[in-house]
């Protein structure tokens, strides 16, 4: 597996690799800027390709934590696209070298970010390519200026190297459209961001519900703004708990604070489920300015479910259909406070009648239904390739 994050919080990457662990595969990421101390769960090694600096100096301290003045704004917004692409190809030099002397029987290359490098690992040691697209590349969230010929040439290399591919798979039906549609992809797998099952949650969620917990990265496009601006009319009390290193949450979270919506940092698996049964619904948020975030499918949606948990959502797209199709939360406007507070007055009323539609959800939504589809994908590029 290749994949440019630091792999330890990447739950897909992660839960694919397991997957694959327990039906026998021994699996190898290459990943980038990962922590010296990182221990990877059995059956798995992991190695740390670097991503360079790209065109910030070594010695300067990176900007993303810090609040920049208008003109240190501008700046990075018109350099930032050429960043991450320098950045980028030094992570893919980087894992190539590392990578290329290895021996393996196929290359899963996460993401269009990693889909270049995959396929030359494919094509040199004869194996066959899995790609798996996390979200659709070309209307993902950008904070930077527009690169209409950058987008072009990004959109003719995954029809290329996407149509070359053994298997392509994707974590949503709208994203499988598209790539069928606009990359002329015959075949694509649909294998969910879902969740494995935590067994009978009947009894251990609180109704009728005592908080609303929103667990994910604290930051800009995640509609945290609208929870804030709803807080004063929301009966119950509201947690965070993220990491929150960033621009965005260097002015917000101070508001939020302020107004009492608790602060945490992240937390583990195990802490965040416990604190959303605790607290009865939980926020699955996210703004519908970018196409990508339309057509998401978080994987706070999944957890929420196998912890038993109703959903306060964000009515966009692919998320809204899931929640209406199995009614197991309520939908609110993005954007708009005063829906978000009465989507959360809903739930509370009929939290009873949602706990009934989470629970008769879980099989549906869980990875057990979502791996078999990953096996699947593995199985005929193997079969394809001998």
């Amino acid at each position: 597996m290749v994949v440019a994050t630091s792999v330890a919080t990447d739950t897909r990457v992660l839960r694919e690799a397991q997957s694959l662990v327990d039906e026998g595969y021994f699996v190898i990421i290459v990943g980038r800027n990962v922590r010296d101390d990182y221990v990877p769960p059995r059956g798995m090694k992991v190695y740390s390709a670097t991503s360079g600096q790209g065109l910030r100096p070594s010695s300067m301290a990176s900007l993303k934590t810090k609040r920049l003045s208008p003109l240190l704004g501008a700046i990075r917004w018109i350099l930032l696209p050429e960043h991450r692409t320098r950045s980028f190809r030094a992570w893919s030099d980087s894992a190539y070298a590392i990578a290329s002397p290895l021996k393996f029987d196929i290359v899963h290359a996460h993401d269009f970010t990693a889909l270049e490098l995959g396929s030359r690992l494919s094509l040199e040691h004869g194996v066959p390519l899995i790609y798996d697209s996390h979200e659709w590349w070309s209307g993902r969230q950008r904070q930077y200026r527009a690169t209409p010929m950058t987008d072009r040439r990004e959109a003719r290399i995954e029809r290329e190297l996407g149509r070359n591919a053994a298997a392509v798979i994707t974590v949503g039906e709208s994203i499988a459209g598209l790539l069928k549609a606009e990359r002329e992809i015959k075949d694509v797998y649909v294998v969910r961001n879902s969740f494995p099952s935590f067994g009978d949650t009947s009894k251990r969620v609180a109704s009728p519900p005592k908080g609303i917990i929103y667990a994910g990265r604290i930051d800009a496009y995640r509609e945290l703004e609208v929870i804030i601006s709803a807080a004063p009319g929301i009966s119950i009390p509201i947690c965070w708990m993220g990491d929150h290193d960033n621009q965005w949450a260097t002015h917000y979270v101070a508001l939020a604070r302020k107004i009492g919506i608790e602060i945490l940092s992240a937390q583990k698996i195990e802490a965040v489920t416990a604190a959303m049964q605790d607290a009865g619904l939980a926020f699955v948020t996210h703004s519908n300015q970018f196409e990508s975030h339309r057509l998401a499918l978080p994987n706070k949606l999944f957890h929420a479910v196998q912890a038993g948990v109703p959903v306060i959502a964000t009515d966009v797209t692919e998320l809204a259909r899931i929640v209406r199709h199995y009614d197991i939360g309520e939908l609110y406007t993005p954007g708009d406070s005063q829906s978000m507070i009465l989507a959360i007055k809903r739930a509370i009323a009929r939290h009873s009648e949602l706990l009934a539609n989470v629970q008769a959800s879980q099989i549906e939504l869980s990875w057990d239904r979502d791996e078999q589809v990953l096996h699947s994908a593995y199985q005929r590029a193997l079969a394809e390739h001998h």
